[in-house]
């Protein structure tokens, strides 16, 4: 019998159930195989550095994952994984058998980046430092993704139950965690029994998923000249007034709520009533509760601009109309700190010798914690600076650390 299988074995019938989903990380660090797997995580980091370079540099803005898909399919290949395929949503996915078919894990990092066609991708070194926007957020996670494949591939180690190896689409933006709805809802269904996504740097866990609502809103109205037609109802002064309205709104701290408008446009020339003008809207709170309560306060205000408007010009003066069109809605949700999956990450996190810090984000582990499926979100080391900005910095130095987390959490999680 393989000596990792008779590790577990002997932990089940020590440990009791309440806590069999939870090995005991301390002492899965004395098998050989494990050791074996933590070595190769940091003897092939140098590679995986330039993995994650060279995916960086692959534009793929969301919507526009295909070509980082495409290499990232051809490393799942070469690793060996079973089954690679691109499924609807774009997602790429690979397995590694288990010796049974679950539990099965998602081990996951998100293919598309905030930044849109046209960015200059290309990453600079500074030192130990890469630059690049990117670079972190989230071509860190998808190497991570890769090594821990290859770790556990070059040190045999054979896993109790399942691990699928995924590449997302859709995490970023609008891109409304398309990716993660059509693992969960269609291509694995009913299949994945627990969830880990590789997201940024450092050795954060994010247990608590950040919901939100996002709105594009568009008043439309006549139209007409500045001077020549003064008096017509204006589509830009109905979006001040809403502005006006939002900048006002007074939230919760706990739990945290947020509102911002994001963009704004409209209108023709300086001399030209607008016949049309727009704005893009965030609302996030890891509270249904307070999110669909601002929501509605939102909702309000953009009723009452869109009348003040109207009434402000009388009859002659025409009338606005206004369209509030949802293009996003991230599930909140969360995992409990007491959970299995939650301790054995504070666990594999102290047992290489950090500080575990819980957190809470707006990630692909909110879809699965919507879905009460265990799930969590982590850094995948180093140190990271500047996500969305063209600036955006990762700092190699002990990067190899969080790889070895990302291993030694892969095989615990993959017990029975």
């Amino acid at each position: 019998m393989h000596r990792l299988l008779y590790v577990v074995l002997v932990l089940c019938v020590l440990m009791p159930a309440s806590a069999q989903q939870s090995p005991n990380v301390a002492r899965l660090l004395q098998d050989s195989s494990v050791k074996a797997a933590l070595d190769a995580a940091k003897a092939n980091e140098p590679a995986i550095i330039e993995e994650q370079i060279r995916l960086s540099e692959i534009p793929a803005p969301s919507f526009k994952e295909a070509k980082r898909a495409a290499a990232v399919v051809q490393i799942f290949k070469d690793l060996g994984l079973r089954n690679v395929r691109v499924d609807g949503a774009g997602n790429v996915i690979g397995e590694r058998p288990g010796l049974a078919q679950r539990p099965n894990l998602a081990f996951c990092g998100h293919l598309d980046t905030v930044f849109p066609d046209g960015t200059d991708v290309r990453v600079r070194r500074e030192g130990a430092v890469l630059k690049a926007p990117g670079i972190g957020d989230d071509a860190r996670g998808l190497a991570v993704v890769i090594a821990v494949a290859r770790a556990l591939n070059q040190a045999k180690v054979q896993t109790p139950g399942t691990i699928t190896f995924v590449a997302d689409v859709g995490e970023e933006g609008l891109g409304d965690l398309r990716g993660m709805k059509q693992l969960f809802h269609d291509t694995l269904k009913d299949r994945i029994d627990r969830f880990v996504s590789v997201d940024g740097s450092g050795f954060g866990i994010t247990r608590i998923g950040v919901g939100s609502y996002r709105y594009k809103v568009t008043f439309k109205g006549p139209g007409g000249h500045s001077y020549g037609a003064f008096g017509l109802v204006n589509p830009i002064h109905a979006l001040g007034r809403v502005i006006a309205k939002i900048a006002d709104f007074q939230v919760p701290e706990d739990p945290k709520t947020t509102f911002n408008v994001g963009r704004v446009g409209g209108g023709t020339s300086v001399n030209s009533i607008a016949f049309e003008a727009w704005m893009e809207m965030d609302l996030r709170s890891p509270s249904l509760e307070s999110l669909r309560r601002i929501d509605g306060d939102f909702l309000k205000a953009v009723d009452q601009a869109l009348a003040e408007e109207n009434a402000r010009w009388g009859e002659k003066g025409g009338k606005l109309t206004v369209e509030k069109r949802k293009v996003g809605e991230r599930p909140a949700g969360n995992t409990p700190e007491d959970s299995p999956i939650v301790q054995t990450a504070i666990a594999a996190t102290r047992a290489l010798g950090f500080t575990p810090r819980l957190g809470e984000g707006s990630t692909d582990a909110n879809v699965p914690m919507d879905l009460h499926i265990p799930a969590i979100t982590i850094g995948g080391g180093g140190k990271g600076q500047g996500a969305h900005s063209l600036s955006e910095s990762f700092d190699t130095t002990d990067s190899w650390q969080g790889t070895q987390r990302a291993v030694l959490l892969a095989i615990a999680l993959a017990q029975k």
